[in-house]
């Protein structure tokens, strides 16, 4: 079965005229399958401020399968892996339904920041900090958001391609523009170095 083109479209023009969710989606090397989804940090929340990317991998099968997502930008919750940014959510896996659309599991993404399931981790260690010693969790989250999700010094697409199409892994040339403060040259000696 092959991805319906038209539908992933119209979804993407549905995204672009609703401003007030916050949530976007930006095309990756010019294909409808493969994409970066961004979901704004939500309020009152250690996520608050920060702008966090989203990998998504659409299947052929998709609207019948749920999109593949994964978040790039590091972030620590109890749901998501620290290591790989692997999300554990149950409209991405076996409560997925055509009637979803790719804007509602971003908005899905946004509200699982706000309410944070440790009883059924993705991060072990994180939910246990979250149960166990909440204020540091709460700390650990904000720091992360400011580090790694602060859109002010994310890198910009530009950069991130420019030293992607140098060899360099796409995750590895966030991180390491991120940790220079968006300085090209210093994530490039990071990398090299």
């Amino acid at each position: 079965m092959a991805v319906d083109l038209g539908r992933i479209q119209k979804e993407l023009k549905e995204i672009e005229r609703d401003t007030a969710s916050g949530v976007t989606v930006h095309l990756k090397n010019n294909s409808l399958q493969h994409l970066t989804g961004y979901v704004p940090g939500p309020k009152d929340t250690p996520y608050e401020g920060g702008l966090f990317a989203v990998e998504i991998n659409l299947d052929n099968g998709y609207p019948f399968v749920p999109p593949k997502m994964r978040f790039i930008t590091k972030v620590w919750h109890p749901n998501v892996s620290s290591q790989s940014g692997a999300i554990c959510l149950d409209i991405l896996k076996d409560q997925w339904s055509p009637a979803l659309t790719l804007k509602t599991a971003l908005l899905s993404l946004q509200a699982l920041l706000s309410s944070p399931q440790p009883d059924d981790p993705q991060d072990a260690v994180v939910a246990k900090q979250y149960i166990s010693d909440h204020d540091t969790y709460k700390k650990t989250a904000k720091y992360w958001t400011e580090a790694f999700a602060n859109p002010h010094t994310a890198a910009p697409e530009e950069k991130i391609t420019k030293i992607v199409e140098m060899g360099f892994d796409r995750a590895a040339a966030i991180s390491a523009l991120q940790e220079a403060g968006g300085d090209e040259n210093a994530a490039l000696e990071k990398l090299l170095g």
